[in-house]
């Protein structure tokens, strides 16, 4: 039997941003097919890289007191399809995805985005395991849509690692947050109501 992998690179595809995920055996492996993730890849012009065939996007959730950055994190970007929408996190040197966040580091998880971690000779799955669950299936092209699989591993996952940083304090460290404000470390830039059309005009036609 192997031995588990201690941590797992970073990196954005022209190697500015740099860092690491340890512990990534204590990660949730998943694939989602909303829209909303979709319209991330198409704003990003990455729908070619970041969405499979029937438009999912492969995501490690992580505890982001296991998510380092050694360089470059003063090209992290942020952005939200909506005013209430999710944190979407990316490199503005070469809009790699990144990952994705809730606007508060209270609920402590940051959904990492496959292309950010993809190292030669380190598969996702040898670190992370395999996938355990695919959701948002609505949001799949074609027929007949994607089993539904994993939920309650997710929402378990979920539940015990937010509840339990809540509980000892660990959602301080998220290194996406400012620990003294609790805000994003960059501002995130709001859509309008015309760029977020024109995405989700662009997902429909994909």
């Amino acid at each position: 039997m192997s031995a588990p992998v201690m941590s797992h690179p970073l990196r954005c595809q022209c190697g500015t941003i740099q860092g690491a995920v340890a512990n990534p055996a204590n990660a949730n492996h998943c694939v989602c097919y909303c829209r909303d993730c979709q319209a991330f890849a198409h704003f990003l012009g990455k729908a070619d890289t970041v969405l499979d065939e029937r438009g999912g996007s492969e995501i490690i959730q992580v505890p982001p007191k296991n998510l380092t950055f050694s360089s470059g994190s003063e090209a992290l970007a942020c952005m939200r399809l909506t005013e209430k929408g999710l944190l979407r996190w990316y490199a503005a040197c070469c809009n790699t995805p990144i990952g994705n966040t809730l606007i508060t580091p209270k609920i402590s998880f940051v959904g990492l985005v496959h292309n950010c971690l993809e190292s030669p000779g380190q598969p996702l799955d040898d670190s992370f395991g395999a996938i355990r669950a695919r959701v948002n299936p609505k949001g799949a092209k074609g027929d007949p849509k994607p089993e539904v699989g994993g939920q309650g591993a997710v929402i378990w996952w979920f539940i015990t690692r937010v509840l339990k940083a809540r509980l000892n304090g660990d959602y301080k460290s998220n290194p996406l947050f400012r620990a003294d404000t609790g805000k994003p470390i960059v501002a995130p830039r709001v859509l309008s109501p015309e760029e977020h059309t024109g995405l989700m005009n662009a997902v429909r036609a994909s």
